[in-house]
C-alpha cells in the first residue's frame, strides 16, 4: 500500500497517467478516509470501486477492512495498482462494458467511486438501476452535477437526471471539494453524495423503461411546456389527454412537477407495465 504523495506518483507515472480518460486524482488521504467514513464502509463489506487511479481511495478502503473490487480501464494505472494494492481484486475494462453481474456477483454491494467527470452520470445511473447488487453508491462527482441529482421541483437544477435518481434512492450530500484537492486540478468544485437505494424504483405502475422515456421526453424541451415537449415524443392530441388524465395542467413546465406526477403521467401515456422486470438496460 502506497504512502506516498499522489503528485510524485504522477509525476513519476509521466505519461501513463492519461488526462484523456478524464481523471483527476485525489490527493489527500485525509478526504479519502472521509469519503469511507460517509459511505459507511465496515469490515468485511463488499465494495466495488470504478478508476481507482493511484489508489488513494483504495488505500482508504483498504484501511476500513473492505473487501474491494476495482475496474481500472488504464492498463499503465492497472499494473501500478497491482505493484502497490497486492490484496486488490483488479479488473481491467471499461465499467461501462464490463458484465457487473460477474465483476461483482449478489448482492448487497456498496460502490464508491471518484468517478471520471466524461462518464461519472453514465457510471453512477448504471449502479441506481441495480437495487438487486447494491445497497448503496457513494460517488465522488462535479459540484454542479451533484446539485441536480439533489435538486428539488422549481429550482434551476431540477431536470430529468433529479427525477431519474429520487426514484432509486435517497440522497445524502457528504462533502464539497475544492479544485485544489485533486492533481491535476479541475476547472470546477467537486462533491460526494451517498444514494441509499430503494429496493425497487419507485417509478409506479409504468415500470422503469417507461417512466424514464416520459421524464426524459418531458424535460427534452426545457424552455416549452410540458404539453408542448411530450407532443414532440407522442403527439399533441395524445399528450393532451395524457396530461388530463394525470391532472397536470399543461401550460405548465417540467421543471415544477414533483416526482409524483410523472408517475401518474407515465401511466397516461405508456399504460401500466405488464411486467416487473421492465427495465432501462439490461441487468448486469
Amino acid at each position: 500500500m502506497s504512502t506516498e504523495d499522489p503528485r510524485a506518483l504522477l509525476k513519476s507515472l509521466e505519461q501513463r497517467a492519461r488526462r484523456r480518460f478524464g481523471q483527476h486524482f485525489l490527493t489527500s488521504s485525509r478526504h479519502a478516509d472521509r469519503m469511507v467514513r460517509g459511505a459507511r464502509v465496515g469490515e468485511g463489506d463488499r465494495v466495488l470501486e470504478v478508476g481507482p487511479g493511484l489508489g488513494i481511495l483504495t488505500s482508504a478502503l483498504e484501511r476500513a477492512s473492505a473487501q474491494v473490487t476495482a475496474i481500472e480501464l488504464d492498463r499503465d494505472l492497472a499494473e501500478f495498482l497491482r505493484e502497490h494494492h497486492p490484496s486488490l481484486r483488479l479488473v481491467e475494462g471499461d465499467a461501462l462494458a464490463v458484465d457487473w453481474a460477474e465483476v461483482a456477483p449478489g448482492s448487497g454491494w456498496k460502490m464508491v467511486a471518484n468517478l471520471p467527470y466524461n462518464v461519472g452520470t453514465h457510471v453512477l445511473m448504471r449502479a441506481l438501476r441495480q437495487p438487486e447488487r447494491f445497497a448503496s453508491v457513494t460517488v465522488m462527482l462535479q459540484l454542479e452535477v451533484v446539485q441536480r441529482l439533489m435538486a428539488e421541483p422549481g429550482t434551476k437544477a431540477y431536470n430529468a437526471l433529479s427525477v431519474e435518481a429520487a426514484v432509486r434512492g435517497r440522497p445524502v450530500f457528504l462533502m464539497r471539494l475544492a479544485p485544489g484537492a485533486f492533481h491535476p486540478p479541475p476547472k470546477v468544485h467537486s462533491a460526494v453524495v451517498r444514494f441509499d437505494l430503494h429496493p425497487e424504483p419507485e417509478v409506479g405502475p409504468a415500470g422503469e423503461a417507461a417512466f424514464d422515456r416520459v421524464v426524459r421526453a418531458s424535460f427534452a424541451q426545457r424552455r416549452k411546456t410540458i404539453q408542448n415537449s411530450l407532443a414532440t415524443r407522442y403527439g399533441r392530441e395524445r399528450a393532451g389527454a395524457a396530461l388530463a388524465e394525470a391532472g397536470i395542467e399543461p401550460r405548465l413546465r417540467a421543471e415544477v412537477l414533483p416526482v409524483d406526477a410523472f408517475r401518474r403521467l407515465a401511466v397516461a401515456l405508456e399504460g401500466p407495465s405488464k411486467s416487473r422486470s421492465d427495465r432501462v438496460e439490461k441487468r448486469g
